[in-house]
């Protein structure tokens, strides 16, 4: 084998990919991993620091782009369009990483760990929703709630997105999800006492 390999960090990927899905992710060791992609354990922990992070990395860009691009909006963008601006950079990535994604989602639902895991990510997603809100003047508790609703929004698309193979952009999945809530809200009563049984 040698020293150098071009694309190290993809072709591990893809042979964890291959692996989770015909062994699942438990049964997958980083050994395996590493001879599927034709590299030693020590190039694969060079890019990861763990068989998870194959399926995480990235985060902390992800979350910087979340960041930017909230703080980017025009100064009369309402929150949720400040949000949405946000959920749209991160669906542009992800668009392209489409194979990747829809690899991934099986993967992480079959496990209660990675499951954990990316509740955990969403969550700190919120965080950073509602962290550029707030910077940009709005209130902490309704950038929080913003921030969450944003999240609900991005999840529902998300699992449509990589439920349907037709679904060509991530992006008009989360405006039509944006859309429905619209409607839900619009249906929603003034007074909690105009509620009848």
């Amino acid at each position: 084998m040698g020293r150098w390999q071009p694309n190290a960090r993809g072709r591990l990927e893809q042979a964890a990919l291959e692996l989770y899905g015909e062994r699942g992710f438990e049964s997958t060791t980083v050994a395996e991993i590493a001879e599927r992609a034709g590299l030693t354990e020590r190039t694969f922990f060079r890019h990861f620091a763990d068989k998870r992070e194959v399926l995480f990395g990235g985060a902390g860009q992800l979350d910087e782009l979340l960041a930017t691009a909230v703080a980017a909006a025009p100064d009369r963008a309402t929150p949720i369009q400040a949000v949405t601006a946000g959920l749209d950079a991160v669906a542009a990535v992800l668009n392209d990483r489409r194979d990747f994604a829809c690899r991934r989602q099986p993967i992480i639902t079959a496990n209660a760990e990675l499951r954990e895991r990316e509740l955990i990510k969403l969550a700190a997603w919120a965080v950073v929703l509602a962290d550029a809100l707030h910077e940009r003047g709005i209130d902490t508790s309704t950038a929080t709630l913003v921030a969450e609703i944003g999240i609900a929004v991005f999840r529902i698309a998300f699992q449509r997105w990589v439920d349907d193979p037709t679904a060509a952009d991530l992006r008009d999945l989360i405006r039509a999800s944006l859309d429905e809530l619209k409607a839900l809200a619009a249906d929603v009563p003034g007074d909690p006492g105009d509620i009848r049984p």
